[in-house]
């Protein structure tokens, strides 16, 4: 495990903003770290620091205008981002653009590059702004499948998630090796593949292999783990409850993890919650997407976000 400062070590937190810009054909404009600077060479959405005083928006604005010699109109807020390195806290805070005036151009001598949405994960990137390409291109939701029942509640939960619109599902609950929970499985699959919908298979790894589908490791399943148990075609996610999980995720090279709770939730009776500060307090320890949990919903996209999240991962929210 990583040994980062505690927070009384730290000399300063940085407040950094950034843009995403597209051009006509939906390309994103990415900006080179200079030689000289921390992680030179490195690609990133272009902007930089707030000023004391300064709006968000306006520390943007300004920012664009030096950097690339535009006139922005900042839109909505995408995601903000907190890390942790060796000598300060960065908090990344990312805005959609609008619109802007003139051509953009590297005017602090940085490289430009207009790259298409599915191209941003092949440029290598500051820890940072790893999850503002799953913000940008992955699903904002994860549903988690109830426990299977002899019915057919099971599968009536997951139709309303795919109707609801959820495109990565997690589907738990059966005895691996069980013909019955392979049968329910492939229905599924075929379900959600005919919806557009990603599909992950709690814990077995076995049948995720047979099945070429995705695969979500439990907690106790990775920490044994010594290497990522599927080819990198196909999802690896894994549940987390601590900085140590959440670092062992990230050397087996895990797409994403899923971590909490972060409110009281009925399946974790007398157990604190992690509230948003625990939870930003792990983000920060960690470059790869995770999606919050326990006690949460639609309705807590915004929260989880302003507090570096990919989305909100839940069980009976999206269908209850």
């Amino acid at each position: 495990m990583t040994d980062f400062p505690s927070p009384a070590k730290e000399s300063r937190t940085v407040h950094v903003v950034a843009g995403v810009i597209r051009d006509a054909r939906g390309r994103i404009l990415l900006a080179r770290r200079t030689e000289g600077r921390d992680l030179a060479g490195l690609w990133e959405f272009p902007g930089g620091k707030r000023e004391p005083g300064e709006s968000d928006e306006a520390a943007l604005v300004r920012e664009l205008r030096e950097e690339l010699g535009i006139e922005a109109r900042i839109g909505a807020p995408l995601i903000a981002v907190p890390q942790r390195y060796p000598d300060k806290r960065l908090v990344l805070d990312v805005r959609l653009v609008e619109a802007w005036q003139g051509p953009a151009r590297g005017r602090e001598g940085q490289a430009l590059a207009w790259v298409p949405e599915e191209r941003l994960a092949r440029y290598p990137m500051p820890p940072a702004d790893r999850p503002v390409v799953a913000a940008l291109r992955e699903p904002a939701y994860y549903f988690v499948t109830p426990p299977p029942d002899a019915g057919d509640a099971w599968e009536r939960a997951l139709d309303r998630a795919l109707a609801a619109g959820i495109r990565r599902i997690q589907l738990r609950g059966g005895s691996p090796g069980s013909p019955d929970w392979r049968r329910r499985v492939e229905a599924a699959l075929a379900r959600c593949r005919e919806a557009g919908a990603q599909v992950l298979l709690n814990a077995d790894v076995g049948l995720a292999r047979a099945l070429g589908t995705g695969l979500h490791l439990k907690a106790a399943q990775l920490a044994a783990l010594p290497s990522r148990p599927l080819p990198d075609d196909l999802p690896v996610a894994a549940s987390c409850h601590d900085a140590a999980d959440l670092a062992h995720a990230e050397r087996l090279g895990c797409d994403f993890a899923v971590l909490g709770h972060v409110a009281p939730t009925p399946s974790h009776p007398g157990l604190p919650p992690l509230g948003w500060a625990g939870f930003s307090g792990l983000r920060e320890r960690a470059s790869l997407p995770i999606y919050a949990i326990g006690g949460l919903g639609p309705a807590d996209l915004d929260a989880a976000r302003a507090h570096g999240a990919q989305g909100v991962a839940a069980i009976r929210a999206f269908v209850d």
